[in-house]
This record gives structure tokens, C-alpha cells and sequence, in this order.
């Protein structure tokens, strides 16, 4: 084994389909998600082998990027040397990590980690197929100019959450199937809009996202909406969506090309904080 490891991965923004990539709902239909990695990395630092591993972060934690994800992309990646040849085995031992930890997720978060850059991923049982997917330049361009991610500064839990929605789909809850196959077909829309550049359909998945999200749980959005929808309504933004699976945290907003500026000066007049980031074609990389 070798001694020191320094390892990177970059956090992720989900465009649509999470929820999909959790069982019990991978098992009775099969989840579909798009997200992209973004320049904003958690490090992971051990000294030797008899050393802790020391993470630190450039993205805040609990808000919604995939942080624990990416920390155990990290982790799994110092547990095997520093060998990183295979992501799905690094990506996979990441999630069973996080499943040891007493957390209930999926599996997005961690194979965006792994593998970076603009992905699609389908989820069928426990396993995870990789569908090609390429963003056209003048999407990014799109995106990088006019999505905006806004930290709202609310901490939570998205535990109870998490255990609500999926109480309510054991019992049959025909809200929250619903809820779930309108995100699921979401993310179709947003792979077509973002690989032709047709950015009604980005606007259309984001819109059907929140229709589908508040069908399962409102209490997930409605931290945003008081700030959020006078934007809505002078069309300032177009479509929006929290990220992750919990009710605060960080929040993406597409605006319109004349919106920008006002969502900006909303955010600012609203005390929360809008992150700088670029796109991360990079996975997982060991320094």
C-alpha cells in the first residue's frame, strides 16, 4: 500500500430524475436521472496508512450538490491505493459506504462523483447503466450563463423527508407514484433538450420536475417559494428546481435572458448567497 493519497471529486447538480435512482422504486420501475459535475470539489487527505483521512470542502455540506456522495467517492478511492481504473467498482463501493452509515440514498450522486461531466444514468434493480450523452457546447453555454445556483442558507435534515415520501409509496400513496413517474419522464425531456439545444424543453423538464416533486412532498420546495415565485410571475425565471432530496439548501434557477439581472438582485435582496461554478468534465482523480 502506498503512503500519502490526496484525492479530488467534484459535486453534482441534478437537472431531473432525482428520487428515481432510490429503491424501492429502482426495483418496480427503473429511475432515470441527468446531472452534470461542477467546479466545486471535496478533498480527501491521508497521510500514511495508519493515518485518519481528512476531508475538507470547497461546497457546503447538507444543501442538496451530493456532498456525502462525493466524500465517499473520496473515501473509497483512498481505500483502494489510489487506484481509480475502475469508477463503477470506485462508485459502488462509495454508495455501500454511505448505505453502512445508516443513510438512505441512491446511487446518482455517487457515480456523478466518480465519473464527472454531463451524465445520464438509468437505474434498474441495483444496478446502474451508463447512457451515452453528449451536451452540445451551445447548451452549456446556456446553462453556464443563465442557471444560477443559489445557497438559501437553510439547513435540514432530509431524513424524515426521505422516510415520509417513501412510507407513503409503500402504502400505495397514488400522489406520490405520479409524483415519481413525472420526474422519471422529466429527465427524457431535459437529455433531449440539452443534446439538441432545444432550451424549451430544458424549461419544460425543470417545470414538470416541481409539478412532479410537490405531488410527492411540498414541504420540499416551500422554503424557496416566497422569494422564488414573484420571479415566476414576471417571468424573470423560467423553471426551477430544488437540488437534492430535502426541503432548504441550494436551489437551481434558469432565467430568462432580460431576468437574470432581476433574479440576481432578488438573491442578493434575499440574503442568499449565488455560487460561482463552471462545468467539471473530471471525475474522481487522484493528485
Amino acid at each position: 500500500m502506498v503512503g500519502r493519497i490526496e484525492v479530488i471529486s467534484p459535486v453534482r447538480v441534478d437537472l431531473a430524475g432525482g428520487w428515481t435512482d432510490l429503491a424501492p422504486f429502482t426495483f418496480d420501475h427503473g429511475g432515470e436521472v441527468v446531472n452534470f459535475t461542477i467546479n466545486r470539489y471535496i478533498r480527501a487527505v491521508r497521510e500514511s496508512v495508519d493515518s485518519e483521512v481528512v476531508i475538507s470542502s470547497d461546497a457546503p455540506f447538507r444543501s442538496g450538490l451530493g456532498t456525502s456522495g462525493s466524500v465517499n467517492v473520496c473515501k473509497s478511492a483512498i481505500m483502494s491505493g489510489g487506484d481509480v481504473d475502475d469508477l463503477e467498482r470506485i462508485a459502488e463501493n462509495a454508495y455501500q459506504l454511505e448505505i453502512s452509515e445508516g443513510n438512505r440514498c441512491g446511487r446518482q450522486d455517487q457515480w456523478a462523483a466518480a465519473f464527472g461531466g454531463f451524465n445520464r444514468f438509468v437505474f434498474i434493480r441495483d444496478k446502474v447503466e451508463i447512457m451515452p450523452f453528449e451536451a452540445m457546447n451551445s447548451s452549456k453555454n446556456f446553462l453556464r450563463k443563465h442557471l444560477l445556483l443559489v445557497d438559501s442558507g437553510i439547513k435540514h435534515n432530509s431524513g424524515s423527508i426521505q422516510d415520509g415520501v417513501w412510507s407513503r409509496y409503500d402504502d400505495g400513496d397514488s400522489e406520490v407514484h405520479e409524483g415519481l413517474q413525472i420526474i422519471r419522464l422529466a429527465s427524457r425531456k431535459m437529455v433531449d433538450g440539452i443534446q439538441r439545444d432545444q432550451r424549451h424543453l430544458v424549461v419544460e423538464s425543470l417545470i414538470e420536475t416541481c409539478r412532479g416533486v410537490d405531488l410527492i412532498n411540498t414541504e420540499i420546495h416551500d422554503p424557496f417559494r416566497e422569494v422564488i415565485k414573484p420571479l415566476l410571475a414576471e417571468k424573470s425565471v423560467m423553471g426551477w428546481k430544488a437540488l437534492g432530496a430535502g426541503a432548504g439548501g441550494i436551489a437551481a434557477l434558469l432565467c430568462s435572458p432580460i431576468g437574470i439581472k432581476s433574479a440576481r438582485d432578488a438573491m442578493n435582496s434575499a440574503d442568499w448567497e449565488i455560487l460561482e461554478w463552471d462545468f467539471e468534465e473530471n471525475g474522481v482523480q487522484v493528485l
